[in-house]
């Protein structure tokens, strides 16, 4: 039976498991898909050699960067990000080779696209991981600049929280949170930002997708923001990892 499963750190509350168990059952699709939570990146290989059946994988966090140097190829575009949240693996004399996808910017920018309006030219990126980096190059495709928030900045290209001002977040009126605050089961947190700023023109893109209505999305909302959570992004992604695995 044909294989996909899940690498990441911890699993409990995954997405694709159901998502595509469910997709297996009702599209009668002879395969099932498997969760494989490692601890650490450095047991990747051993995975492989444990399940020499795979066929593909997903990749969640804290591996879509750190992944990579396992992988014997890298798609164009998954290069230019720089992560992986999809890995298509092909068997030749028993041995694996991997090529690493990232199916998160075209599903992120398929959700996104229909609620852009004409003064979403700039935007805020909050976090810094693996997931904002798809985020990045979809704004960029999508020709709208933006500026990474993160709690400790790395480069003058990054913001720190603490100086975020009103009139930044004034100025910035799209915002995508791609950090773990407020996912489940920290639903009372929400990023550090000055919410009084946010105005009806705000569009706040939220990745977390459980709770599927997060405290900054509750709190952007009564200022009148228009907000999104991550499902549809979620499916989205998948689908295109599918479409990969079946190329």
């Amino acid at each position: 039976m044909r294989t996909f499963g899940l690498i990441g750190y911890p699993l409990s509350h995954s997405f694709s498991q159901g998502y595509f168990s469910d997709k297996f059952k009702k599209e009668s699709i002879e395969a099932r898909y498997l969760n494989f939570p490692i601890a650490s990146i450095n047991d990747f290989r051993g995975l492989l050699d444990q399940h020499p059946y795979l066929a593909g994988l997903n990749v969640t966090i804290p591996y879509k960067e750190q992944v990579i140097p396992f992988l014997d190829e890298l798609d164009d575009e998954a290069a230019q990000i720089g992560a992986v949240n999809v890995i298509k693996i092909a068997w030749k004399n028993k041995k694996p080779i991997l090529k690493g996808y990232n199916s998160d910017v075209d599903g992120f920018l398929n959700s996104l696209k229909p609620l852009l309006q004409p003064w979403h030219g700039k935007a805020l990126i909050l976090g810094s991981g693996g997931a904002s980096k798809a985020v990045a190059h979809g704004l960029l495709k999508a020709g709208i600049l933006y500026r990474y928030v993160s709690r400790n900045p790395q480069t003058t290209a990054q913001v720190s929280y603490d100086a975020l001002t009103p009139e930044i977040i004034s100025e910035y009126k799209l915002i995508i949170n791609t950090s773990p605050v407020g996912m489940y089961p920290h639903v009372e947190e929400c990023p550090p930002l000055s919410y009084d700023a946010i105005s009806k023109k705000h569009l706040i893109f939220d990745l977390i997708y459980n709770p599927d209505r997060t405290l900054l999305m509750k709190k952007a909302a009564e200022n009148g923001a228009v907000v999104k959570n991550g499902l549809e992004m979620l499916h989205l992604q998948a689908e295109k990892a599918w479409t990969i695995w079946n190329e």
